[in-house]
């Protein structure tokens, strides 16, 4: 039976969705949750940070974070994951319940259901575990940081401290009774543009204007399918001019101008074509943007893979148990394959195979975001089920 009730498991959720964190800064979020842990009964020994975050950026806070149970029955380990991060527009949230749902009470500030849900329904579940004495094979549970950054916790998450789990589960989407169990890859482009300055209203002809080169590659792009829904024959993908900075005032030529990009497919081969389109474009409009005397402008584009795209078998051992689980409470599986990156992508690259389900996230990303309650419980229903049941 599970110990923690509806009302005790709102409670941490709504403490967790008002705690800042953006990628890169969640060791708040990571204190809370030792807290709850050790106040349970959780063996400190058993907890423990990695350095993943020294890998990322000198700039963040905390790794990623673990709790690793002994079994009490014997079986194949199993893995629960969920990322502590959030998008910027979620720092400052007051959330508010409102019925059914859980909202930001601010209109100009997201909630943080992604994935701030994911993590309050794994915190209840081990609290569930540790206050009930609930008999339960080898557990770990695993709060990653960076996640929206990219995927970054998975990425570097120090293996030997997972205790090699068989099935994995990832709560981060909408309904619970969803499976993804594959998702695309992403690539990601910083591309910088170099003019030359020169004076806007004496003599523009001697300048090269790199805001005119970006202006004419994103042309290229667009009227040429390589932008946004990128649909060519039986394949297909997407790509996003994301950020664009440059340029100081109105009277000079503006002579640098940095763009982030990202190109997505669940196919390797027609991502990596994607981003050789990009890169064709921005090399040939440098070469039309030129002064009077003959020079011109210069690209130079550094590029990095975010994550590979993966999908798995229906037969998949995590697969096969978290169907179970959701047909367990009388509903029927959909399975699901994603188009954005999951940390299921990284854990399915390191031996992990992952599946993620949903735990109530709607609108996320945007203000509009809300939490689906009755989807929330369901998770949380699901994930101690998965904890704790030995059939497998």
């Amino acid at each position: 039976m599970d110990s923690v009730t509806d009302k005790r498991a709102i409670e941490l959720l709504m403490k967790l969705l008002a705690i800042p964190g953006p990628s890169g800064r969640e060791g708040q979020v990571a204190e809370f949750l030792r807290q709850q842990l050790i106040a349970a009964g959780a063996d400190a020994r058993f907890l423990h940070s990695d350095q993943a975050h020294r890998r990322i950026s000198p700039d963040c806070e905390t790794g990623n974070l673990v709790l690793r149970l002994p079994g009490t029955v014997r079986g194949p380990r199993r893995m629960l994951v969920a990322h502590m991060d959030t998008v910027p527009i979620c720092e400052g949230c007051r959330p508010v319940r409102r019925g059914k749902r859980i909202t930001s009470a601010d209109a100009e500030t997201g909630l943080g259901g992604d994935d701030r849900a994911g993590v309050a329904v794994l915190l209840s579940t081990a609290l569930a575990i540790l206050k009930g004495n609930l008999p339960h094979p080898p557990l770990t549970f695993l709060w990653t940081i960076h996640e929206e950054g990219g995927l970054h916790g998975a990425r570097h998450v120090r293996l030997g401290m997972l205790g090699k789990p068989k099935l994995a589960f990832n709560f981060d989407g909408s309904v619970p009774n969803r499976l993804t169990i594959g998702a695309t890859g992403g690539y990601r482009l910083s591309i910088e543009i170099r003019g030359i300055a020169s004076h806007a209203g004496g003599h523009p002809e001697q300048g090269v204007s790199a805001i005119a080169i970006a202006s004419l590659a994103t042309t290229d792009l667009v009227e040429n399918g390589w932008h946004g829904l990128v649909e060519k024959g039986r394949h297909r993908g997407t790509s996003n001019l994301g950020v664009i900075e440059g340029g100081v005032a109105t009277n000079v030529v503006a002579d640098l101008v940095r763009i982030l990009a990202e190109a997505r497919s669940h196919e390797p081969k027609f991502r990596e074509r994607i981003v050789r389109e990009i890169e064709k474009a921005f090399h040939k409009a440098a070469k039309r943007v030129c002064s009077s005397d003959g020079r011109c402008g210069k690209v130079t584009i550094q590029g990095q893979l975010d994550y590979e795209a993966f999908r798995m078998s229906r037969d998949e051992p995590s697969v096969r148990a978290a169907a179970g689980a959701i047909e367990s409470m009388g509903e029927t599986v959909d399975y699901a394959i994603a188009n954005g990156g999951l940390d299921a992508n990284w854990l399915f690259a390191r031996g992990i195979p992952t599946v993620s389900l949903g735990c109530g996230q709607h609108d996320i990303h945007t203000v509009k975001e809300w939490l689906d309650l009755k989807g929330f419980h369901q998770a949380r229903k699901i994930a101690l089920h998965l904890a704790t049941e030995t059939g497998n």
